[in-house]
């Protein structure tokens, strides 16, 4: 069996050229891949980040919907309407996201525990990534991971001016901004799994 193994190694080694490149080598072609990040990522059209992310996120392989509204305030109309459109009742599971339960919520039942069965829920993304059409979630007392994976209709509000280009732009954001959270979330379209983690 050591001989086989040992014979297939070689093959491989002899396939690959036979010589091992130095540290140096190797450190100097990987800064090389990373001199220019532009050069390797994916051209995005010539539009404001929200206006990518939009478009992105609604194709069809991702299957959501966007509507945009001038305020967080206008939110609660916006969840109504959505509510209506599908024929879902008048219930929402929400995020307990300060800012989310700051809102008027006048005409819908919310509850703040999220069931495994649930048909809608309400929650806050903290950015997203316009490249992919992607939600980006930080675990924490505000943002339960279950409130992105359960309901059968995630509702999501998200501020334009937190939506970066690239899938790298966000790594350099979230070194940005404090120690990193237990658990982050990237979520592309309609998933009962985490698509990125």
């Amino acid at each position: 069996m050591s001989g086989a193994r040992e014979r297939v190694l070689a093959a491989v080694w002899s396939g690959l050229g036979g010589a091992s490149a130095s540290p140096a080598a190797i450190a100097a072609e990987s800064a090389a891949l990373l001199h220019d990040p532009a050069l390797i990522r994916p051209r995005l059209p010539d539009l404001a980040p929200a206006d990518i992310f939009a478009e992105r996120v609604a194709r069809e392989k991702i299957g959501a919907t966007v509507e945009r509204i001038a305020t967080l305030a206008a939110l609660p109309d916006a969840v109504s309407r959505y509510l209506a459109r599908h024929a879902l009742p008048d219930r929402v599971a929400l995020q307990p996201w300060p800012e989310l339960l700051s809102l008027d919520w006048g005409g819908l039942h919310t509850h703040q525990k999220i069931a495994p069965d649930e048909k809608a829920a309400v929650g806050f993304a903290e950015w997203g990534v316009a490249e992919t059409g992607s939600l980006v979630f930080r675990s924490g007392a505000g943002t339960p991971v279950l409130f992105h994976f359960l309901p059968l209709h995630h509702i999501v509000a998200l501020r334009a001016g937190s939506i970066v280009a690239h899938l790298e732009d966000l790594a350099a954001v979230l070194q940005k901004t404090g120690p990193a959270p237990r658990n982050l979330n990237i979520v592309t379209g309609a998933s009962g799994t985490t698509d990125i983690e």
